[in-house]
């Protein structure tokens, strides 16, 4: 199986009106395990690299190139990610790896500026042939399109990707980043209006918060792209954390990263499921 692109599973999922997982690699045993997950689903997965994933790791390309090696020897279409770029560069080097998709984050910025860099942004990656999303909270609003309260307005969506030439948004219906508990309460009748505004598809950030059933409603309602880390961060936490109880004296990380490990892939598994099992009724 070679690398596939995100254009061509975020269509199929679209198309499907299913939900394609996207999920978070933090290091090479994450990267190990979504791909592992995705297997054992028999399902596609976009894997996703952060910009704060990137810099954690010093820099993109050795993370970037390990998980384009990984996927391109998975038994499934795998496409790579380029998640939350603030920086108009970095979103310029993802495309220049190889990456199938990049997503600018220009939500903190005024919306003139925001149009301008996700333009630019989009102009260079479309010109590659690379898939680009973009984020939307409120006009005018600095605080990042998930900050608690914010709502994306359809009108002033499709203005922004008219604007901009994306090919995906990511919009503010009630998810946050980071939360450990899974009670976002999303608005599916947003999400229906957003839907039927915009004709490209439609990202949920934040989907650790959601529940498998407000997922599951939301994607029905017209989302395609589902991000997951925090939530699938946990299971590799967990994991590891019983071992070292279990065995305080162990020193080799390779044996408690096997644990963390093997503890992402049934819950991967099981989310591609989910989420792809769920044609419009």
């Amino acid at each position: 199986m070679t690398l596939a692109t995100t254009r061509e599973l975020m269509d199929q999922a679209a198309t499907r009106w299913a939900g394609q997982g996207a999920f978070n690699v933090i290091h090479l045993e994450t990267l190990e395990a979504l791909i592992a997950g995705a297997e054992e689903a028999e399902l596609p997965v976009i894997l996703q690299i952060s910009e704060n994933c990137a810099r954690f790791h010093g820099g993109l390309e050795p993370l970037a190139l390990a998980s384009l090696a990984a996927a391109d020897k998975a038994s499934v279409p795998v496409a790579l990610h380029l998640d939350h770029a603030e920086s108009e560069e970095l979103a310029r080097q993802a495309v220049d790896l190889g990456f199938g998709s990049v997503m600018f984050d220009g939500s903190r910025l005024d919306y003139e500026q925001n149009v301008a860099a996700t333009r630019r942004v989009s102009d260079y990656a479309r010109a590659r042939g690379v898939y680009i999303e973009a984020e939307l909270g409120k006009v005018g609003g600095k605080n990042g399109a998930h900050a608690p309260g914010v709502r994306t307005d359809p009108a002033e969506a499709a203005a922004f990707v008219a604007a901009t030439g994306v090919d995906s948004l990511a919009v503010a219906v009630g998810s946050s980043h980071a939360m450990t508990e899974r009670n976002a309460s999303l608005d599916l009748r947003l999400i229906a209006r957003l839907k039927a505004a915009l004709d490209v598809p439609l990202v949920l950030h934040g989907s650790s918060g959601v529940s498998d059933a407000a997922i599951v409603a939301a994607i029905s309602a017209g989302m395609t792209k589902i991000n997951v880390s925090t939530h699938l961060n946990g299971f590799f936490t967990r994991a590891v954390r019983e071992y070292l109880v279990a065995d305080p004296a162990a020193v080799d990380s390779r044996k408690y990263f096997k644990a963390g490990r093997a503890a992402l892939v049934p819950e991967v598994s099981r989310l591609l499921r989910l989420f792809a099992d769920r044609p419009h009724a």
